[in-house]
């Protein structure tokens, strides 16, 4: 294991190269993946496998870490059935990602955080949006019961403020 630890001295952030244009994120590709860690892995003679296995009947996908004749590492998990060879080899290549990257505990950079943040509406200003009761009730009405909870004051001021509104020199707001 004094290997393994050298290695995961050594080893940096994975980066995420590659664009997922249906969910419009970034990943690390097996390339990129391989590229990051095979030098370091062929630097302390480790060799890295991944080949295609059948075992009790099931397609499996392992991945070795061997130094010379002895395993120090493995993983495997069984693949899909599925006989469109184009989706069993995006399988191949997704679960060969994600086995190298459980494996050896690599990290990948976290250029999404953002996105993982649950958004935090700013109720405000959607409120002052609003010109009129009903558009304003509409609104409230469309929240979620936690929404609701967190909008009732702002919903309550701005109704006070359409009721100040209606009473202006310049008429009804809606």
């Amino acid at each position: 294991m004094n290997k393994l630890l050298e290695f995961q001295k050594k080893v940096g952030v994975i980066k995420k190269g590659s664009v997922n244009p249906f969910y419009k994120s970034k990943y690390a590709d097996i390339n990129g993946v391989l590229d990051e860690i095979k030098p370091i892995l062929n630097e302390l003679g480790l060799v890295l496998t991944q080949p295609l296995e059948v075992r009790d009947g099931k397609n499996i996908l392992a991945t070795y870490l061997k130094e010379d004749d002895k395993t120090l590492l493995e993983s495997a998990i069984v693949l899909p059935e599925n006989p469109d060879p184009q989706k069993i080899g995006s399988a191949i290549t997704y679960y060969r990602r994600y086995s190298l990257q459980a494996m050896l505990s690599l990290e990948a950079e976290d250029d999404d955080a953002e996105s993982a943040k649950p958004k935090v509406r700013n109720f405000t200003a959607e409120a002052s949006k609003l010109m009129d009761l009903n558009a304003l009730t509409n609104w409230y009405n469309s929240l979620t019961p936690d929404e609701q909870k967190q909008a009732k004051s702002v919903a309550k001021n701005r109704k006070e403020e359409i009721k100040e509104l209606d009473k202006t020199p310049f008429g009804k707001t809606g």
